[in-house]
């Protein structure tokens, strides 16, 4: 059985950044959570590398850690893109077939839901609504909303992205 290679890598400076924070926080009843936010903002997602360090600079197990960071939606395990693209799957817009437009930004960037490409340029997700209904289907890249998409439309938008 092979162990799959780690991706992370991180910096000095952000494990002397959220070395900080632990100091700062693990006396404090309560604060794994803000850790977590913390540690999510300097290093973008929580890697297994991350919730180690983070479960023994709080005194705290690798469960506890775990199991609070993937009881929370606000967290990420697995490292997300410079451009963030969020297809709406909620009634409004999967009624309109953005199921389509998740499968075609799937194939685009090679990827599937959930996951990043190996450049970190672009990262997928679902939402269950972006409150843009009346546009359906919709996606997001970073803070801008695609309306009423059709499948074909998708290359062009994610080529704008690419050559920015």
């Amino acid at each position: 059985m092979s162990e799959k290679k780690s991706t992370f890598h991180g910096t000095a400076a952000q494990k002397a950044e959220l070395q900080a924070v632990i100091e700062e926080s693990k006396h404090i009843p309560g604060s794994l959570v803000h850790v977590l936010q913390r540690a999510q903002g300097i290093y973008g997602y929580l890697p297994i590398e991350v919730q180690t360090f983070i479960a023994e600079g709080m005194g705290v197990s690798l469960s506890e850690v775990y199991g609070v960071a993937t009881f929370y939606s606000q967290f990420s395990l697995t490292p997300k893109g410079k451009h963030r693209i969020s297809v709406c799957l909620g009634t409004a817009c999967y009624v309109k077939g953005s199921d389509k437009i998740l499968e075609a930004v799937e194939k685009e960037l090679g990827i599937k839901c959930g996951e990043c490409t190996e450049d970190g340029l672009f990262s997928i997700d679902s939402c269950r609504c972006v409150g843009a209904c009346g546009l359906a289907p919709v996606m997001m890249i970073d803070d801008e909303v695609y309306g009423k998409l059709e499948p074909g439309k998708v290359k062009a938008i994610i080529a704008k992205y690419r050559e920015a």
